[in-house]
């Protein structure tokens, strides 16, 4: 395949890959009363906002962004996260994990990185109570993780947000069921059968600003298990740790206390393109969160986790 049959190839591949987002953001409008987009500052969740653009241009987006503060962020995503909400002109919601803590509704993990990726759940459920949300828009997708491999487009979410793999509606060719009872809700993924390639495209294609830590930068690491976490008041150092100062940038975003950054030169979206082409490790094989167990990731989804 010529370098020009290959252009055309990816473009007519990320145009259906757009226009199946864009019937599902069209079809949430439709079937639901109070949907909300999960926004984590994120690469998946940054593309969703411009997919909500498209969707519904030349009005604004209708419905509001909700993030779920751990706290344990990086200053680089929070900073990124306002500027967004404001250059697009949608309603930011914040919760929280600290007023969840402060509120007893839940326990701070103890360690020397602690994660606060399980009692988030938390947070997130106690918004969607609190506020009414019927369908929480999110940016997951099947290639990440197995458990993520078992999601609808739309996922139904009990009365208790507990996710069932088993207990999903069929979704013969673009028909998608909302239907529910009181008190439950739906998760949904305009971008399910999206890559990390097809992400990294989408963006190079649509010339997505992103936040600065996706790319190659100078930071302070401790080499923990493999996992190269960075220099926060959130990490204890163990005996025999020490801080050093490494290039390198992040593939996913997540908790300073268990997101691994990996060693990179890739300074422009063109250089990530071809760092993921040829990586071995598939993106969230930096999140410490994610090892804890075989099954971490479907514990959480049960629990009301993304």
């Amino acid at each position: 395949m010529s370098p020009h049959e290959l252009h055309s190839y990816n473009l007519s591949h990320l145009k259906l890959l757009e226009s199946e987002a864009i019937y599902i953001f069209r079809e949430v409008a439709a079937q639901f009363e109070k949907p909300v987009l999960l926004f984590s500052g994120g690469k998946d969740s940054i593309c969703l906002v411009r997919l909500a653009q498209k969707a519904f241009f030349p009005a604004k987006i209708p419905f509001p962004l909700m993030h779920v503060d751990t706290g344990h962020n990086f200053p680089e995503s929070i900073e990124y996260r306002d500027s967004l909400a404001k250059e697009v002109g949608a309603e930011l919601i914040v919760r929280s994990v600290q007023d969840t803590i402060d509120q007893g509704r839940a326990q701070e993990e103890k360690g020397p990185n602690p994660s606060r990726n399980a009692i988030q759940s938390i947070t997130l459920l106690d918004g969607i109570e609190e506020l009414g949300f019927d369908a929480a828009i999110g940016g997951a997708r099947r290639d990440e993780e197995k458990a993520r491999a078992k999601e609808r487009f739309f996922s139904h979410r009990d009365e208790f947000g507990a996710w069932d793999p088993k207990n999903q509606r069929p979704e013969l060719w673009n028909l998608y069921n909302g239907k529910k009872q009181m008190g439950e809700h739906f998760r949904v993924f305009p971008i399910s059968n999206w890559t990390e390639m097809d992400v990294w495209q989408y963006i190079a294609q649509e010339e997505i600003p992103l936040p600065s830590i996706y790319f190659s930068h100078k930071r302070e690491v401790v080499d923990r298990d493999g996992m190269l976490l960075a220099k926060s008041d959130f990490i204890t150092l163990l005996k025999g740790e020490q801080y050093e100062e490494k290039v390198i940038r992040y593939r996913t975003l997540g908790d300073m206390t268990c997101t691994g950054a990996v060693e990179s030169e890739a300074n422009s979206i063109e250089d990530i393109i071809q760092e993921v082409a040829s990586a071995r490790i598939t993106e969230r094989g930096g999140r410490a969160d994610d090892k804890r167990s075989e099954a971490a990731m479907e514990e959480r989804k049960i629990q009301g986790y993304f």
